[in-house]
């Protein structure tokens, strides 16, 4: 069933706070990922995507040329949205992606989430799945078939919150602390690295 997930990146947001203190888009902001690899943020997401997610969006903006290029290097259609929030973002990606047995939802941001969190959470999708961390709901987020027209009506920056109480939510225990982990400012480039 996980080859029918379709994973959709959500790389259209400014990074403001980011760029604030770096004058850098953080989605190609270097970093070392768990596999001790130095990649673009953006990059570092989609090595994370476990290779049974064949079908992958990426929604970013036209001026990212760099994020285009690196998402189509990994095998992704690319939706470019200007000026969208993340509902509106959502809503266009499963739109545009066509029939599925349920979306991922990955922050363009999150760069040290496993693979073998991602596929916990991907295990069985039907209504919500969440992976959970130390008491807390982390990303990436993934949606059931029948979530569809729900989230083709999401409009705005609010993203799918309110879905989940018109759903099943399944928590997924994850033993992982990159699900809690973006890059909203520059000194969360690093990530603590186990000893």
């Amino acid at each position: 069933m996980t080859s029918a997930i379709t994973a959709i990146v959500l790389a259209a947001g400014q990074g403001s706070r980011f760029r604030a203190q770096n004058g850098q888009d953080k989605l190609l902001a270097p970093c070392v990922g768990r596999d001790g690899v130095m990649r673009p943020v953006f990059e570092q997401v989609l090595v994370n995507l476990p290779a049974s997610i064949s079908r992958r969006w990426v929604v970013t903006s036209s001026g990212r040329s760099e994020v285009i290029r690196l998402a189509r290097d990994y095998g992704c259609e690319v939706l470019l949205l200007d000026a969208a929030g993340m509902g509106d973002s959502l809503a266009a990606a499963v739109a545009a992606s066509g029939p599925s047995a349920g979306w991922l939802v990955v922050l363009g941001d999150m760069p040290f989430i496993q693979s073998s969190s991602i596929e916990r959470v991907i295990e069985r999708v039907e209504g919500i799945s969440v992976p959970v961390h130390a008491g807390q709901y982390g990303h990436p987020v993934a949606f059931g078939r029948a979530l569809g027209p729900a989230l083709m009506e999401l409009t705005g920056d609010r993203g799918a919150k309110p879905l989940f109480a018109q759903a099943d939510v399944r928590e997924v225990p994850v033993d992982d602390p990159g699900v809690l982990w973006d890059v909203d400012v520059p000194q969360m480039l690093k990530f603590p690295q186990p000893l």
